[in-house]
């Protein structure tokens, strides 16, 4: 405990570097913060301040290292860096940033040897044997940011010391290579400049965001050290965890002051955050529960509500919330996957019903006995179970006249009157089916719990009226069967992975908070859904014009598996759940890795024998070895992963199945079908079967004459599980396929793939 009144903290680029360090510097370094803390003059610390500068100083780590740091006041100190004693001298920067506030620091000499390293080859020259005369000077090559101003580069955030070596990157990979050690702004705007995107575009999406609300004085360190763009780790626990976590998840713990301000702002209804995978939208669902949290006045209920579509997520959020706030945090939330929310609600209204409960393929299955039973052939078992989901179940419908005028927008094939009064009494008949079975939907627990709710939040107005009336005069009120008083069921609603709920679920969720300030916040991202759940949220009484905001950084994904997983969505449009266009314009990453690559096989069993290749391939080699719970094997089928499960046995490579609640184990590979990835994330992702005919399904192509609407959602739907799972990846994605590759993968995952001999 420190006890001295020293406080330490330690700047996020300094946290990125000593994570590389070998670890008995880390060891050294851990004891070194808390010996620091007890007292910074400590003789073996032997602290000093470097010559010619007024507030940067140098303390010893170990007998090799030694630590940089900034005064920030008396007893306020601020790691920038940990070093080898031969590099304490190089040439260092620090200051604050005119722009974000926050304090930056550089190391110009590190930076700019990371640019030389990456000098393009110059071309080889035979010596001619004509005369000798002046040969001509070649042009030097122009700069990437040759048509931006010092001045408007500064006025975006870059760091002004940086501004020198900016004038000489003329390639991509100089690029990155400035960007693995500027400031994080500096990389950000670099890299979207280079990327395309106008100054404009930059100042409004890149800068603004981080912008400090105040003037920004650039001499007050101890101000800057407080501000959001100023990142640092304070406490020994989160130092402890960033050491022995390694850099990979850093950025599941790391709030972005965008993300921090979407998390701290007041709104006056519901409100959404989108944002491609990896850019944090889950880790500001948390934050925004704490936030919620620590507004309300103290109590013993759980007012707070975060919810996602299944219960492997419901798990994991349970998990990161109860890291990020302790028991504290999680005894004032209820974390619930909505389908567990929806039946506990049913289940409370009609406490006799001991009806199973099964999936959408289950339910196929049934319309598919229903028809056989019928000798109906005019019909599609699947077509019918979506019109009853999407339409019936989904828009509340009752009764056949309420059918007749229900809204079919996306449904795809028109029907009339008279198809109508057919499927109406199919459905009936369905229902009837599923009653003598004592069988239920999860579109069906959905709709009854949206009705309760819905009917609970009329009572709850007709009660606020009749007092209003009686002029502000109380009467009890009791909920019927509790004895409690009859009220909303949540004060905030928080839902991740918004994009994959029913209707019916926006519908309950809409009626149990009241309507009002911070009500509902969703997170989610239309690119990713994977259920043909879409929705139009204005249409079901939740409201979010003016309350939408945009993440564009991912922490997870590497600018090459980046841009090879946006060729894979192709120019397929994407709604924003109210009835617009969603798009990942200015989509980007400051994270850089080895290209993704294709593997072209003559059949499925070759194929499974070079997945397992691969993986013993990484493993020989000390470099590339991971454990193998950061190696994912995704397939389109259940059937294909268990195939594959059984080579890898053979080879001697344990693996875990990927349910619907999470791996089935602890140790190996893991291993399931697209729809198990969501929400997941590995070090390295391989795709297998990744053919035509089952990415996208062959029954998919036999859709597109005869229903053309619902072709495009299934292509859509295929194209977003494919997306989603070559973005669970951080460093790699390899991608396998037997004969034919799918339609979605472009010219250069075929150009990088050689067919084995």
């Amino acid at each position: 405990m420190n006890t001295s009144g020293v406080t330490l903290r330690l700047l996020d680029k300094a946290d990125k570097e000593i994570l590389k360090l070998p670890r008995t510097v880390k060891g050294a370094f851990f004891d070194f913060q808390h010996k620091f803390r007890s007292n910074p003059y400590t003789t073996g610390l032997k602290l000093q301040q470097l010559k010619g500068d007024s507030r940067l100083w140098s303390a010893r780590v170990n007998d090799e290292y030694r630590a940089l740091l900034l005064r920030l006041a008396d007893d306020d100190w601020l790691i920038v860096s940990v070093k080898h004693r031969k590099d304490v001298y190089n040439r260092l920067s620090y200051g604050v940033n005119q722009v974000t506030g926050g304090i930056e620091y550089v190391d110009l000499k590190v930076v700019e040897d990371s640019v030389l390293r990456r000098l393009p080859a110059l071309p080889v020259q035979t010596p001619a044997r004509t005369e000798p005369s002046t040969p001509a000077q070649p042009e030097p090559p122009r700069s990437l940011f040759a048509d931006w101003s010092d001045e408007q580069l500064s006025d975006l955030g870059v760091a002004e010391p940086l501004l020198p070596v900016i004038r000489t990157l003329a390639t991509e990979d100089q690029l990155l290579g400035l960007v693995e050690y500027a400031p994080q702004l500096t990389g950000e705007v670099l890299l979207a400049l280079f990327d395309g995107a106008s100054y404009d575009d930059v100042l409004d999406q890149v800068t603004r965001p981080v912008a400090a609300t105040e003037p920004v004085d650039p001499d007050d360190f101890e101000a800057a050290a407080q501000r959001p763009a100023t990142v640092v780790t304070t406490t020994d626990d989160a130092l402890k965890e960033a050491l022995e976590s390694g850099d990979f998840g850093r950025w599941k713990v790391f709030l972005h002051p965008t993300q921090a301000r979407l998390v701290e702002r007041r709104y006056n209804g519901p409100a959404r955050v989108g944002g491609g995978p990896g850019t944090g939208k889950t880790i500001v669902a948390l934050h925004r529960v704490r936030h919620l949290v620590r507004q309300l006045p103290p109590g013993r209920d759980k007012p707070v509500l975060l919810t996602t579509y299944n219960k492997n997520l419901a798990a994991d959020l349970r998990a990161r919330l109860l890291e990020l706030g302790g028991e504290e945090l999680l005894s004032r939330v209820e974390v619930s996957h909505v389908d567990q929310l929806a039946l506990r609600i049913v289940r409370e209204a009609e406490p006799g019903s001991g009806k199973q409960t099964i999936d959408d393929s289950q339910a196929v299955r049934e319309w598919r006995g229903l028809l056989d039973e019928l000798g109906e052939d005019g019909w599609d078992a699947e077509f019918l179970h979506d019109e009853w989901t999407q339409v019936i179940l989904g828009q509340a419908v009752g009764t056949r006249t309420d059918y007749f005028r229900a809204r079919r927008a996306g449904r795809g094939r028109n029907i009339g009157r008279a198809e109508r009064a057919e499927i109406w009494q199919l459905a009936e008949r369905f229902t009837q089916r599923l009653d003598r079975l004592g069988r239920q939907t999860w579109d069906q627990v959905a709709e009854r719990a949206a009705r309760l709710e819905i009917g609970r939040e009329q009572r709850i107005q007709n009660i606020a009226r009749q007092r209003e009336e009686a002029s502000g005069l109380d009467n009890i009120h009791l909920q019927d069967g509790s004895g409690g008083w009859l009220r909303h069921r949540y004060r905030h609603i928080v839902v991740d992975e918004a994009q994959d709920l029913r209707p019916a679920h926006w519908k309950m969720l809409r009626a149990m908070a009241p309507r009002g300030a911070d009500d509902l916040f969703l997170v989610g991202d239309t690119h990713q859904r994977i259920y043909k759940n879409q929705v139009t949220l204005g249409s079901l009484g939740i409201n979010i014009r003016g309350r939408s905001s945009k993440l564009s950084l991912s922490y997870r994904t590497t600018r090459q598996i980046l841009r090879s997983a946006l060729g894979v969505l192709g120019k397929t449009k994407y709604d924003d759940l109210d009835g617009s266009e969603e798009t990942l314009a200015g989509y980007r990453s400051v994270l850089s890795g080895g290209i993704p690559a294709g593997h072209a096989f003559p059949d499925w069993t070759s194929e499974r024998e070079g997945v397992a290749a691969l993986i013993e391939e990484w493993d020989a080699d000390a470099e590339t070895a991971i454990p193998h719970e950061q190696i994912a094997i995704c397939v389109p089928t259940n059937q294909m992963a268990a195939e594959m499960a059984y080579t890898l046995k053979l080879h001697g490579i344990d693996s875990v199945e990927i349910r619907s609640d999470g791996p089935n184990g602890s140790t190996g590979v893991h291993i399931g079908t697209m729809f198990r990835f969501k929400g997941l994330e590995y070090q390295r992702m391989v795709i297998a079967g990744v053919a035509d005919g089952l990415v996208p399904r062959e029954s998919v192509s036999s859709l597109r004459d005869r229903d053309p609407v619902r072709y495009r959602h299934e292509i859509q739907r295929a194209r977003s599980l494919l997306f989603v799972a070559a973005t669970r990846a951080r460093d790699s994605v390899d991608v396998f396929w037997h004969g034919k590759p799918s339609p979605f993968l472009d010219d250069s995952w075929v150009a990088s793939s050689a067919s084995p001999s």
